[in-house]
């Protein structure tokens, strides 16, 4: 198949809810990819951060096949193997108490909502269920995750929207500007990936978290993007010094397969009773054990690595002193970039993925998440893309 053949069936088929650019990819190795023409590409972007070890990593690949060689499929309503293991690493090395697997980041943050309104309706009854989320905040694409989503741009079309929501600044006099008496939660990314990577300021993250526990709220975090070692820790809440109530996972955790969920803490670990909550595919056998071979690569040797890696991007970005980028920004392997001048970050993307280099955009920035084992040679090469395409 040619490249225009795959547009045209896209196209004719696909519903058009994509600007995708002009690029097709057929296959890849780690960082590397190429297209059905052999044009090479630098992945600075993996899937939007999903493929976090690299494209077709032979452990990966491995766990799959032997898996899917004994099972597919079988549902919750028995037990298979795959899901309890996984579930006894994620709450060991994350300090939570149990999980509920999902297949994605909405998915998984609709189940940190409804976790918060049953753990406050179970104490205190009915009229306590408002969640406060923060402003330039991005929690998923479902009717109810829109509505927690703190962007005005997403809020359009599909009205009416549910109630139960209330945007903040991120910082406490903004949570104390629209608390009540019917809040039960606190929902929020440590960094805003979809609102342009923006880290949360440490001191205000510590302040609400003492705020939670004293207003009896949930404190929520929303890691689909900053988890599974994206930032250098296997949660970005462990770089912030706190234990949430709660904590969404979803992108990374299956290194491309659709998987998600949430981990509860011991006080809200038994809060979902049978029949509260479920999903046909959740903790499917194949997915279970390709994250289970993504925690196994993702040991800490390679989480101090993807500390390294990030300090290494943004340094040899900032050096280039190219006129059009600025100040970098993030944890690990999740950086923001500032654009300046009269040029925007999808005219910026639009020519690097021309010249060989995908990147993503966020907000009014470019954004890159490159494959957690991305190597310093493929490192250079999407350096060298990025000075030559923007040098002038």
């Amino acid at each position: 198949m040619t490249h225009d053949e795959l547009v045209q069936l896209d196209s004719q088929y696909i519903m058009h809810t994509y600007g995708r650019f002009p690029v097709d990819i057929d296959h890849g190795k780690n960082a590397t990819l190429y297209a059905l023409n052999g044009q090479k590409y630098i992945d600075f972007a993996s899937g939007i951060g999903a493929a976090s070890v690299g494209h077709c990593n032979p452990a990966w690949i491995s766990a799959i096949t032997e898996q899917i060689q004994k099972l597919g499929h079988i549902s919750n309503l028995f037990y298979s193997q795959p899901g309890p293991k996984l579930a006894q690493k994620l709450c060991q090395r994350s300090g939570m108490s149990d999980v509920f697997f999902a297949n994605s980041g909405a998915e998984s943050n609709e189940g940190l909502i409804k976790l918060a309104r049953k753990y406050s309706f179970d104490k205190y009854g009915k009229g306590r269920n408002a969640i406060l989320t923060l402003k330039n905040s991005f929690h998923g694409r479902t009717i109810t995750t829109l509505t927690a989503t703190g962007q005005d741009v997403f809020h359009n079309y599909f009205f009416p929207f549910d109630q139960g929501f209330r945007y903040a600044t991120p910082t406490l006099e903004g949570i104390k500007e629209v608390e009540g008496d019917d809040v039960c939660a606190v929902m929020l990314e440590l960094i805003q990936g979809e609102g342009g990577v923006l880290p949360m300021d440490q001191g205000f993250i510590h302040d609400l978290a003492a705020l939670c526990t004293q207003r009896d709220w949930l404190l929520l975090v929303d890691e689909v993007q900053t988890g599974i070692g994206r930032t250098g820790t296997l949660f970005c809440y462990q770089q912030y010094g706190i234990q949430p109530d709660a904590v969404s996972f979803a992108k990374g955790i299956a290194g491309g397969l659709p998987f998600g969920g949430f981990l509860a803490n011991e006080k809200c670990r038994d809060v979902l009773t049978p029949g509260t909550h479920a999903s046909t595919f959740g903790a499917n056998p194949v997915c279970a054990a390709a994250a289970l071979a993504v925690l196994d690569i993702l040991d800490d040797a390679a989480l101090n690595a993807v500390k390294e890696k990030g300090t290494y991007l943004r340094s040899a970005i900032e050096a280039m002193n190219l006129p059009c980028l600025g100040k970098t920004r993030g944890l690990g392997l999740m950086i923001g970039i500032e654009v300046k001048g009269n040029v925007s970050n999808r005219e910026l993307a639009v020519r690097l993925i021309q010249n060989g280099l995908l990147v993503l955009t966020a907000g009014p920035g470019l954004r890159l998440l490159p494959p957690l084992t991305i190597t310093k040679d493929e490192m250079d090469q999407g350096l060298a893309i990025l000075r030559n395409t923007l040098k002038s």
